[in-house]
């Protein structure tokens, strides 16, 4: 009893483990992007990156408070020898005769200074860092439309991926099927041995591409998992119901003119452009005075001899460092040069922005042009397999004939599924270089 208690034990554990291992999910597109979104390590890197400048932002803002200390001190000495030399009105000598012991000594010092002048560092670092921040954030903007466009592909690659183990498995039974028929007739004296051996042939190709078919999807279904942050373990099952070819009938220009609004990668040059000039202005502060209000109290007191207390001061104070006047010269050539760096680098990017733009547009025109191309195509190849299957069927045309039209049926067919895939990634592509691709599925 016992026995068969423990067999059942580990059958179920078996058929557990099993269906974990063998869990599905239905994913959509828009869910895909979603999750890839939400678990992105890159995007959460650029949050950190976020936090860290708008750190930065409340530091050069703070400057703008006054500055506050606190210090004191209690200090312990010997006997020392203590002569008090005093205007002697008597003809004294001038020293009293009973010195006062004194062993300790202690104070307590409050201070504060409020920046009233600085040059205008103080404005333009504050300018500087809210520049920065803003480039940061656009940034991740920019990184996000490359999230999501990385999702698409790779959504598209998993699609194709099954459709291709979709279309093997059905051209592996076709196969399997025509074999036996042809065995048939090999038996009865009607076939020749050769081509029954060509028909096997063709069966085990397909299956071996079926294999090489099964593994790409397993890679692919992997690393759509570890984009969207679920288990790689998970099959997922695709949902392209929504996905449809999307009507836009904007030509080259329109793109060009999209991009120049819409690009968070030119906006983020154009602030780190002024967060430059800011840096150099701030530079050129250093070359004027400081002008501070400060004000203070201060308690001493030495035991048997004096005390102070209540001694509170106010005033404005004023510092200057004249060495400032030739060597800041050489920081303001520095900066002045990062700046034009920071110019050439965002002309750089215009031209790349151009170059993609053209590309992914002609790209997209391209696999249109070849969806139209595949489907007339695979509408004669489909046709011409009849028509040789039935020339077959009444010994008009070899086995060799009838192998190569189911061949060239097969790569018509996963020809137009694939390019339609890559057409539809080509269109998303090219919204990416306009800077508008998270706009569409990011609400």
């Amino acid at each position: 009893m016992k026995h068969k208690l423990s067999v059942v034990i580990v059958l179920a554990l078996m058929i557990s483990l099993q269906s974990a291992a063998q869990e599905k999910k239905v994913l959509g597109l828009n869910e895909a992007i979603d999750l890839s979104v939400k678990n992105s390590k890159q995007l959460k890197r650029d949050q950190a990156r976020i936090d860290e400048a708008t750190a930065a932002l409340r530091e050069a803002t703070d400057k703008r408070l006054p500055d506050a200390g606190l210090s004191g001190s209690y200090l312990r000495f010997n006997s020392p020898n203590i002569v008090m030399d005093t205007k002697s009105t008597g003809g004294g000598s001038g020293i009293s005769a009973d010195r006062p012991k004194i062993n300790q000594f202690m104070y307590g010092i409050a201070s504060f200074s409020l920046p009233i002048y600085s040059g205008g560092q103080i404005k333009y670092g504050i300018n500087s860092a809210e520049y920065l921040q803003k480039a940061v954030v656009l940034d991740a903007d920019n990184e996000r439309e490359e999230v999501v466009q990385t999702t698409i592909e790779a959504f598209a690659n998993l699609f194709k991926a099954t459709t291709a183990v979709r279309l093997m498995k059905e051209n592996l039974a076709q196969s399997q099927q025509r074999v036996k028929e042809l065995t048939n007739l090999e038996k009865n004296g009607l076939l020749a041995r050769n081509d029954l051996l060509k028909a096997e042939l063709q069966s085990s190709n397909i299956e071996l591409s079926l294999l090489d078919a099964e593994n790409n999807r397993r890679i692919a279904n992997v690393n759509m998992n570890l984009m969207l942050g679920i288990s790689t373990k998970t099959e997922l099952v695709l949902d392209t119901a929504g996905v449809v070819k999307k009507q836009d009938d904007r030509v080259l220009d329109d793109y060009l003119n999209a991009a120049v609004q819409n690009r968070k990668d030119i906006a983020a040059y154009e602030n780190r452009k002024k967060a430059a000039e800011s840096g150099i202005r701030i530079l050129k502060g250093e070359m004027y005075p400081e002008l501070k209000l400060t004000g203070g109290y201060i308690a001493a007191k030495i035991p048997g001899f004096f005390s102070v207390t209540n001694m509170l001061n106010v005033g404005v104070g004023v510092n200057y460092n004249i060495s400032s006047f030739w060597k800041t010269k050489t920081k303001i050539r520095q900066a002045e040069a990062q700046m034009k760096q920071v110019t050439l680098s965002e002309s750089i990017l215009d031209d790349n922005i151009q170059m993609d733009i053209n590309r992914n547009y002609y790209s997209l025109v391209s696999f249109r042009k070849k969806i139209e191309v595949y489907e007339k195509a695979s509408e004669q190849a489909n046709e011409n397999y009849r028509i040789v299957k039935n020339k077959f069927d009444n010994s008009l045309a070899t086995t060799t004939e009838l192998l190569e039209a189911d061949v060239t049926k097969l790569q018509a067919v996963l020809s137009y599924t694939l390019a339609r895939a890559d057409a539809f990634v080509a269109y998303h592509k090219l919204l990416q270089s306009t800077g508008t691709l998270s706009t569409e599925f990011l609400k």
